[in-house]
Parts: C-alpha cells; sequence; structure tokens
C-alpha cells in the first residue's frame, strides 16, 4: 500500500503565505531558493528528513504556476514509471513526467480519473 508522504501548497506571494503558515500552525519554514521551493516542517524529523512521529508527514510550499494551481498530496511509491504506466492504464493523465529533485529523488504530477492533481515521489 502507498502511503501520502508529503504535500504542497501553492502560492502566490511567498512572504504572506509562509508568514501566515508560521504565524497560524508554528510551522517551520526553509526557503530552498535553489528549488524556488520552501521546505514546510510541521512535525519534527529523524536524522534523515523523516517524520519521527508515525502518521505525520511534512510538505512545501511552491510559486502557483500550472498545473500545480491548489494543494497537492503526494504518494511515495516504490517505482515512479511503474506507478505512471499503471495511471495511465487506469485513465489517468501525466500532468509533469518524472523528474530529478536534486540528489533526495524523483518527483512526478498525474492527474487522477477525476480531475485531481496528485504527486508522486519515488526516494533515490
Amino acid at each position: 500500500m502507498d502511503k501520502v508522504v508529503h504535500f504542497e501548497v501553492p502560492f502566490d506571494d511567498g512572504e504572506r503565505a509562509t508568514t501566515f503558515y508560521r504565524e497560524a500552525f508554528g510551522w517551520r519554514l526553509d526557503s530552498m531558493p535553489q528549488y524556488q521551493y520552501t521546505m514546510v516542517g510541521t512535525t519534527e524529523t529523524d536524522e534523515q528528513g523523516r517524520p519521527s512521529e508515525p502518521g505525520a508527514i511534512n510538505g512545501g510550499m511552491l510559486h502557483r504556476q500550472g498545473p500545480i494551481t491548489a494543494p497537492v498530496i503526494t504518494i511515495g511509491v516504490d517505482d515512479l514509471d511503474e506507478s505512471l504506466a499503471r495511471i495511465e492504464k487506469l485513465g489517468g493523465k501525466v500532468a509533469i513526467g518524472r523528474q530529478p529533485v536534486g540528489t533526495m529523488g524523483f518527483s512526478a504530477y498525474f492527474h487522477d480519473t477525476e480531475g485531481n492533481l496528485i504527486g508522486l515521489w519515488q526516494n533515490a
């Protein structure tokens, strides 16, 4: 069973959005300008950066741009290419294909059969 491992919240104004989430929920927000991304910590992490509390997830924030225009959940998979092929066979559509994320892993995005944008993550 593949699990939800991450979330993403798009923004129009990064400073406004990070201030809001930091003050409203006490989240830790770490800008990663090289990726044009902000890591969001909602729970403590272990030495590898993984949530130390069972069931908890962390996420990210990025500038709102197509196709990422609303919050996205991200599902962790063992094989990104295999998962994308299965998704297409079942009627889903790839929105953004496999892309490396530094040395951490690979991401992709797809639209499910209902038109929702969902992320996929494969560890390196």
